[in-house]
């Protein structure tokens, strides 16, 4: 997302030069855009051919808060960066229910085996990879409940998929490529279940372009009954992000919603998904911490929540959203302001990022630090930019790097108990602030004051979140 508004921000700047812009055009151009996103997506009624477009506006305000509150941002109730950037992220064309999970009338299937057709293929992938795709997107479904799903050749089914684009007789056309993906309808008769995908959109069976079955299991949630969900890690938020199908399973929000409307399956063994973490849970953990420009990312799972500023709420986002290469479970990291770089550690692999791009190139094996072979994974590390050196904590040991050298220095590791005193623990995660470490282990945070060499306060780690 970062990359597509700076392209946008760059190519901006390039045409002004030639053909100048005007702040006010640029105003007109974002608030047009927050009108057309609150009318699809949140019931704002039209204006008309001449909308009118003052920030202030009762109703838009109003309505900019909804959005905000669904997508778990600042309620600002102005078109502000972190929710410009929402508006602009792909997404499904089905509106945004307040409800939690149901679509409103509680619509359903009142029979557990349910038809389907393909009526026609897109041209990106093959009918086979199509058909595997719909298959598989339908058992996300029907494993954790009675339903069962059969294919009809004819035509003549339940839930009728189709590949169209623009206006194709719904009244809900399609906007082109990205934007709306998809959408699909609540179960009834004649057009109730359909599911329509944007054949201006590149569908694919790997994480190039959007990936179908991502896309058809969110959209069969619909079919089924199931409305936009506000958990960010539930296949029914209504935002595309990528993840590896092979390894795919259906969240336990969306496993609790499925149920709610058919009951529970009838296998012997209960299928069970991810949680997404809880903010204020008091036993909660964290992966890694780093600074980034300013924020703060903390690392947890599939998740990495954003804190932009102290008093506000931090944003929760899958980690696939930004970035679809990095893996989950991203067990240190850390900011190098000198170099503006950021690097994220797994396993014996490592990435850098510059901003919120990964550079190319990567990942890389952690022995370019000078780790010996036997260490083959970093619990936390933490750069100390006054001296340039950053730390990293293996175990009980900790090894000390000289970012300008890049090499590490001599007499190391150390046990972490000889000189970060008071710290009698293995360490999660860490990040600097002024002149202290927090380190973090378990549900519990370390302030360590670099001065006195002491720790000098101790809480719960979900302070960092802004809990009490």
């Amino acid at each position: 997302m970062k990359k597509i508004l700076l392209f946008l921000l760059i190519l901006h700047t390039q045409l002004s030069s030639s053909f100048p812009i005007s702040p006010k055009s640029l105003e007109e151009k974002k608030m047009a855009t927050v009108q057309r996103y609150l009318e699809n997506f949140y019931e704002m009624p039209k204006s008309g051919d001449k909308i009118k477009r003052q920030k202030n506006s009762t109703q838009l305000f109003e309505k900019l808060k909804e959005m905000q509150r669904f997508f778990g941002l600042e309620e600002t109730g102005q078109p502000d960066e972190e929710t410009m950037e929402v508006m602009h992220m792909p997404r499904c064309g089905v509106p945004d229910s307040s409800e939690y999970k149901l679509t409103p009338g509680n619509p359903k299937w009142e029979k557990s085996e349910i038809t389907y057709s393909i009526l026609n293929y897109t041209p990106d992938m093959l009918e086979a990879e199509v058909d595997l795709a719909i298959e598989k997107a339908l058992k996300i479904w029907s494993d954790p409940s009675p339903l069962k799903f059969t294919k009809n050749t004819n035509g003549e089914a339940d839930i009728k998929i189709s590949f169209v684009r623009g206006a194709h007789g719904d009244n809900s056309p399609f906007d082109g490529p990205n934007g709306i993906l998809a959408h699909a309808f609540q179960p009834g008769r004649g057009i109730g279940g359909d599911a329509h995908f944007d054949e201006d959109e590149t569908w694919t069976s790997s994480s190039r372009g959007y990936n179908l079955f991502l896309v058809a299991a969110h959209e069969f949630g619909h079919s089924l009954g199931l409305s936009h969900s506000t958990d960010p890690g539930a296949l029914m938020f209504p935002t595309y992000s990528f993840s590896d199908p092979r390894t795919y399973v259906l969240p336990q929000d969306d496993i609790n919603g499925i149920q709610f409307i058919y009951g529970h399956s009838n296998n012997p063994i209960k299928p069970t998904g991810p949680t997404t973490p809880r903010n204020c849970d008091p036993q909660l953990s964290f992966d890694a911490i780093t600074t980034l420009r300013g924020e703060v990312i903390i690392f947890k799972d599939k998740y990495f929540w954003r804190k932009h500023h102290p008093g506000v709420r931090p944003e929760l986002h899958t980690i696939s959203l930004f970035w679809p290469s990095l893996p989950s479970g991203i067990q240190a990291a850390y900011e190098d302001v000198e170099k503006d770089l950021v690097f994220l550690f797994k396993g014996n692999q490592y990435w850098t990022l510059y901003g919120y791009e990964i550079r190319p190139g990567f990942p890389k094996d952690i022995s370019n630090f000078g780790f010996p072979r036997s260490v083959q994974a970093i619990d936390a590390a933490v750069s100390n930019n006054n001296f340039g050196k950053t730390y990293f904590f293996v175990k009980n040991q900790y090894w000390r790097y000289d970012n300008r050298r890049h090499a590490m220095d001599p007499g190391y590791p150390k046990n972490i108990a000889d000189n970060f005193q008071g710290l009698q623990t293995s360490v999660d995660a860490v990040f600097p602030k002024d002149d202290y470490f927090y380190f973090f282990s378990g549900p519990t945070y370390y302030k360590f004051d670099l001065r006195t060499k002491r720790i000098v306060a101790v809480g719960r780690s979900n302070r960092l979140l802004n809990c009490r």
